[in-house]
């Protein structure tokens, strides 16, 4: 399928719309604050409108693992092309986007947290034109992840959002910025050095024959996921050989970072904590999700014989930080560093999902990304609205918010109740999904994880307690309610999350021919 917009691929448009946006910010005067919110706002908001063009034209029966079969909105050309090296052949690196059921549901998510979280940057005055010039630059890295096709190019989009992430922190965080920045700038980096190894053997390992006869070296993932590719001899040839395993394990620990799983994790705290609560949003909302997309789309098709092998330590690790995540947030007195200690708690109900490699589990583990995408941006906006009133997000110093600010209780109220798995509500049906998957596969791991469910409870609660009911505090009497710019930012994450807690099936006929057919390829070992 192909639609183009002046000649060019829709993918294309709603992948470097931003760097657009970006161009004409950097060109506007410096006191012109007006102008660069709007352009940021406009850019965003027709990445929306291009992703709901996405999801009206996908076809949802499409499967496969080629690019026939599967990918859509497909666009592709030579980018680099090198020939005749000695001891290799040519080397080809190609320009090559295209969406499944795997990524429409996270592209449609970027989009509509990179519009949340441009409405919520609209009080930032440090330095304007730089934040929302890397803003725009962080949304293009995270939209070319979910988009990308050729390694290298995924592997250029994955650093991309590097650099942004860390000024973003850095610069506009809290008093611990520089240390959060440096943490998380660290982390990544030592992920993305692990995903490169990995990525330069596969590309010596993988070459196919073109219609000249000659043999060209490729970062076409969908090649890569081809076994007859393999040449003969080479480090990642074969079945079940110790370098295949170890560059699974290489991957998994790269993309674990991102997640962050237990116990590659210690970064997320920080970096939430210090973070400007618009990036706290994206982040949360997005960013987390490359990692277990880069499990789903590099590591289960390219390498499911290390899949299978090690599938049973993902699986509890996964459980490990559902439970380590909840004991955590309940200890927390910081309402954000708990939304942040929730994220990893959460993120293990994913982990746990996808490792079932049942079309339950991975439809749930996929869904839950999108859920929990949304539920912690609702969450992060709600810490960032008591804190710029407040200037404190200390649990113990609230209570009684509910008489002073009922719309935004309600709103806080539903955010939070998504994220205790309430019927109902969206969070609710992809944990339902997970867990049915992983008790088919591991029982006793699924039942240990399950408690998590009833640790979620209580700390969630309890922050309810603690915020919302009880006597109000003389001094937060003044306190006004959501402005019309923050309900903007609120409703329509709202509605996604009663719209889908009472009826998922528009998300989930997105993903589940694709999400089946990826099972049955990982689990018949390609």
């Amino acid at each position: 399928m192909e639609f183009q917009l002046f000649g060019i691929g829709i993918l294309t448009w709603i992948v470097f719309l931003p760097i657009v946006g970006m161009i004409i910010i950097l060109l506007l005067p410096d006191q012109s604050k007006k102008a660069i919110r709007w352009t940021a706002a406009t850019v965003t908001g027709l990445q929306v409108v291009l992703a709901g063009v996405i999801y009206s034209l996908f076809d949802r029966s499409m499967v496969g693992i080629n690019e026939a079969e599967s990918f859509q909105f497909v666009e592709k050309f030579n980018w680099i092309t090198v020939d005749a090296v000695p001891w290799v052949g040519r080397i080809e690196i190609n320009y090559f986007l295209g969406i499944d059921g795997l990524s429409v549901l996270m592209v449609i998510l970027a989009s509509i947290i990179a519009l949340i979280g441009v409405i919520s940057s609209w009080n930032i005055e440090k330095m304007t034109k730089g934040y929302f010039a890397l803003y725009l630059l962080l949304v293009t890295g995270m939209m070319g992840v979910f988009v990308s096709l050729d390694f290298f190019l995924f592997f250029i989009f994955w650093e991309v959002m590097l650099l942004p992430m860390y000024f973003l922190i850095g610069l506009w965080g809290g008093p611990r910025r520089e240390y959060a920045a440096i943490k998380f700038f660290l982390y990544t980096f030592v992920g993305g050095v692990l995903m490169m190894l990995v990525m330069l053997a596969l590309y010596f390992s993988v070459a196919y024959t073109d219609a000249a006869g000659e043999s060209v070296h490729t970062f076409n993932l969908l090649h890569m996921m081809n076994p007859e590719n393999y040449v003969d001899g080479s480090i990642l040839s074969g079945v079940d050989t110790t370098w295949r395993y170890v560059a699974w394990i290489a991957l998994f620990i790269s993309f674990a970072i991102k997640i962050p799983l237990f116990p590659f994790h210690t970064w997320l705290p920080d970096a939430h904590v210090e973070a400007p609560t618009p990036i706290s949003v994206i982040l949360a909302g997005v960013l987390l999700k490359l990692g277990t997309y880069g499990i789903l789309r590099i590591s289960f098709p390219i390498f499911p014989d290390g899949t299978e092998y090690f599938v049973y330590l993902m699986a509890a690790l996964g459980m490990i930080s559902i439970i380590y995540g909840a004991f955590c947030a309940m200890a927390q007195t910081d309402f954000k560093k708990l939304i942040a200690y929730s994220s990893i708690s959460h993120m293990g109900i994913v982990v746990l999902g996808i490792a079932a490699l049942n079309t339950q589990g991975m439809v749930g583990g996929v869904l839950q990304m999108f859920n929990h995408g949304i539920i912690t941006a609702v969450l992060f906006l709600a810490v960032g609205v008591l804190y710029d009133r407040t200037h404190t997000r200390g649990l113990y110093d609230f209570g009684g918010i509910a008489n002073q600010m009922p719309k935004y209780t309600g709103i806080a109220m539903v955010g939070l109740f998504a994220a205790l798995g309430l019927p109902g509500l969206n969070g609710f049906v992809s944990e339902l999904f997970s867990f049915l998957g992983a008790f088919e596969a591991y029982r006793w791991i699924t039942i240990v994880s399950v408690f998590g469910i009833i640790i979620t409870a209580g700390y969630i609660l309890w922050t309810i307690q603690r915020i919302f009911l009880g006597n109000l505090q003389e001094k937060h009497k003044t306190l006004e309610d959501l402005t019309l710019r923050e309900m903007l930012a609120f409703v329509p994450l709202i509605i996604l999350i009663i719209l889908l807690g009472i009826y998922p099936a528009p998300a989930i006929e997105l993903m589940n021919a694709s999400l089946s057919h990826l099972v049955e390829f990982v689990t018949n070992g390609g």
